[in-house]
């Protein structure tokens, strides 16, 4: 594997950060960036200029992500070279998050499964029920086959969100990367940090990912009281204060995941996740610990080499959530540098903030779960 990286910026232009003589054309250039820059045809056309042979994946973000360092209004491009493994793509349209499962579906069924090693996916963060997209995949590939990714962003203003392959990226796509071969070695792992607080509630009503009553009482007034002076500021204050639930996954195993708030219904009184709020469930509010969450970033660099201790990755690519961004402001670098210690520094890093990240729950698993608030990390080595 061979990974050259260059960065644009307003002030800078295209500065190369990583310079490798690549012997061939990468397989798989990823672009991430801001959403006026990603969708821009401009930019699209200045990356394949430099990589004419090669597919290009764009995804706007909520936060740029090269080795230890983030930044907004950015372009951030990895061109990846991959010497012993090969790659297939899938692409599909969505427009309701009523159609997310079934996308996810036509997704899957898009990757051969002969020889399949690992399965990225790259999906619109807004129109999408993340939770329903991974039933969809999960359907369709086989048990043995882990999947990563993550649903992407749009800075804290939630309003627009692209995804594009070998063209200028669009709202409503959602990507699918099938890597084949056995010489690739996957490793992936997904942490939050962050405490509970307050009571237990019980989801007393709710649809797929739109939650209305806790404890028989309107969801949005509660949540309200729990924020205080903050709660002016939702939808994009309910970042500082995810949701905890309680879940059993087909395998009968009790597990925790996060829940991102994507919007509020004053008419309703309900309020919108980024994945499913399921009736019979608990759930508890979160908020922050700024220790815990650099450990939580640091656990989960540990859980994605614990598949081969051996060898480090060659290749780290980062997917934490917009939340972990805002609450951790000028520290959210510290994040970056606890991974970077853990997956060493010859491991070229790349990523973005999102709305969401999708991985299994824990190494030994490859079932994939739809988190929110985590840091989410995919290593790569070949061998």
């Amino acid at each position: 594997m061979k990974i050259e990286q260059r960065k644009w910026t307003a002030q800078t232009g295209w500065i190369n950060t990583i310079t490798n003589v690549l012997p061939a054309s990468p397989q798989l250039v990823l672009v991430f960036g801001n959403s006026s820059l990603v969708s821009d045809s401009k930019y699209f056309d200045q990356i394949k200029s430099f990589y004419p042979d090669s597919h290009l994946l764009l995804c706007s973000t909520a936060g740029e992500i090269m080795n230890t360092t983030v930044s907004d209004n950015s372009l951030i491009v990895t061109a990846i070279l991959l010497e012993k493994t090969s790659l297939k793509f899938g692409e599909a349209n969505i427009s309701t998050g009523e159609e997310s499962q079934q996308a996810g579906g036509k997704l899957a069924s898009q990757l051969p499964t002969d020889d399949l090693t690992h399965v990225m996916i790259f999906s619109d963060g807004l129109k999408i029920n993340g939770t329903a997209l991974v039933r969809g995949l999960r359907s369709k590939l086989p048990n043995s086959i882990s999947v990563t990714g993550g649903l992407v962003g749009d800075g804290s203003n939630f309003k627009h969100t692209y995804v594009g392959l070998d063209k200028s990226a669009e709202e409503g796509k959602i990507i699918i990367v099938g890597f084949y071969g056995k010489s690739l070695k996957v490793g992936y792992g997904s942490l939050g940090g962050w405490d509970t607080f307050g009571p237990t509630r019980l989801i007393t009503k709710s649809k797929d990912n739109i939650l209305y009553e806790l404890d028989h009482k309107p969801a949005l007034k509660l949540y309200k009281e729990y924020l205080g002076d903050q709660a002016k500021g939702l939808p994009g204050t309910g970042l500082l204060f995810p949701l905890s639930l309680r879940l059993t996954t087909e395998e009968n195993r009790e597990i925790e995941v996060v829940r991102t708030l994507l919007a509020v219904d004053e008419n309703t009184q309900s309020m919108t996740f980024a994945g499913d709020m399921p009736e019979g469930t608990y759930a508890k509010l979160m908020k922050a610990n700024f220790d815990r969450l650099i450990d939580g970033a640091s656990g989960a660099a540990k859980m994605s080499i614990q598949s081969s201790p051996a060898s480090l990755p060659e290749l780290a690519i980062l997917i934490s959530c917009i939340g972990r961004k805002l609450v951790l402001k000028e520290r959210v670098e510290e994040e970056l540098e606890a991974v970077s210690s853990i997956v060493g520094k010859q491991a070229a890093m790349t990523g973005f903030y999102s709305y969401g990240e999708i991985c299994p729950t824990v190494p030994t698993e490859k079932q994939c779960q739809l988190h929110n608030q985590t840091m989410t990390i995919t290593t790569f080595r070949e061998e």
